[in-house]
């Protein structure tokens, strides 16, 4: 068994036991906490530098079993082996699709090294090939909130450009630290959305024409505490129920670990299906928690999900980018009406 040390942003540490079952391909994490304190609003980082060991017993193995087919633990796994998580129900011959998005908390450009480097951030990006990205923490948090990349460079070795908002700040990029980038396509309408909770947190609903058809695309960055990330799936939800029917995908830092009926993210169905698409993206040394996540409505809009993990990307910042591949075109022809699904969400 691998033991490692979870710390909260408050500085505290408790010990934990992650424990890998290479027969049967999952992970089974054991949390020791003294006082069965929640980890609710702590953003995790792991300490993975101690030796390895293997165990495996009975009683481990039928637990572990019982799980094994959860969308957490495959997607656990395809993030260990590189590989891409496909959709059940999804056509395989289209799983690449027509448009890929990403979707990449930057952490202010400062990287597990420490080190201020926006050029490095760019790099991934341009590694990432996105024709829509959504960044998360892309201005200062603090002073004159300033943007903190260089969008010229974007536009001249990315190829991507801005999403025009009006940004928080007279120097800033973004709406709440978040700035959606485009290939190519037509901006039809932004609507900058505030979030209800604790920390200011906000979304960029955006709508778009691509030549695949129309998208809508919600980037969001959602809060460290529970409560507040409950109340802003709702916000997220009553928002697009009133907006003119397009397919939608809700992209961005979600920070939400939990797939199952604790999870916050479950006020978000049916409208979107928070555990299809679970890969972990954090830390990005060790990715362990799914963090950043990619959902469509309706459901087969997403074929595939990925995570970007390559050396640049894994000291960039503290969080990998994830990648999605959408099947536009399929999702017009025969997904369903999106509108009808947000309105079976309300009261």
């Amino acid at each position: 068994m691998r033991r490692i040390a979870i710390y909260g942003e408050c500085g505290r540490a408790d010990k934990g036991i992650v424990m890998f079952m290479p027969d049967i391909a999952t992970w089974k994490i054991v949390m020791q906490t003294p006082k069965k304190r929640a980890f609710a609003g702590c953003r995790l980082a792991l300490r993975c530098d101690m030796s390895i060991s293997w165990t495996m017993n009975g009683n481990d193995q039928r637990e572990t079993m019982a799980s094994s087919h959860t969308s957490l633990s495959a997607g656990i796994l395809a993030a260990l082996r590189g590989k891409r998580v496909s959709l059940a129900g999804r056509d395989p011959a289209g799983e690449r699709g027509d448009t890929v998005i990403a979707s990449y908390n930057i952490h202010k450009c400062v990287g597990t090294d420490n080190r201020f480097d926006p050029g490095r951030t760019t790099e991934v990006i341009s590694e990432i090939g996105a024709d829509i990205i959504a960044l998360q923490e892309a201005d200062q948090r603090f002073g004159e909130r300033a943007g903190l990349l260089d969008l010229e460079r974007l536009h001249r070795d990315c190829h991507l450009v801005a999403v025009p908002i009006a940004a928080f700040s007279a120097k800033g990029h973004g709406w709440h630290g978040n700035v959606l980038l485009l290939r190519e396509g037509a901006v039809a309408k932004v609507h900058q959305l505030k979030l209800p909770g604790v920390e200011p947190r906000g979304a960029l609903v955006v709508d778009l024409d691509l030549k695949a058809g129309p998208l809508r695309i919600i980037a969001a960055h959602f809060g460290l505490l529970r409560h507040s990330r409950a109340r802003q799936a709702e916000a997220i939800i009553a928002a697009i129920s009133e907006a003119e029917e397009r397919p939608t995908l809700l992209i961005g830092d979600l920070n939400e670990w939990r797939t199952g009926r604790r999870s916050a993210l479950s006020y978000l169905s049916p409208v979107f299906d928070h555990a299809a698409t679970v890969v972990p993206s954090f830390p990005s040394r060790f990715p362990l928690l799914a963090l950043d996540r990619v959902m469509g409505s309706p459901h087969n809009l997403v074929t595939a999900v990925e995570v970007h993990n390559t050396p640049l990307a894994r000291v960039a910042s503290d969080h990998l980018p994830i990648k999605a591949y959408i099947d536009l075109k399929a999702a017009l022809g025969r997904g369903g009406n999106p509108i009808e699904a947000v309105s079976t969400a309300q009261p």
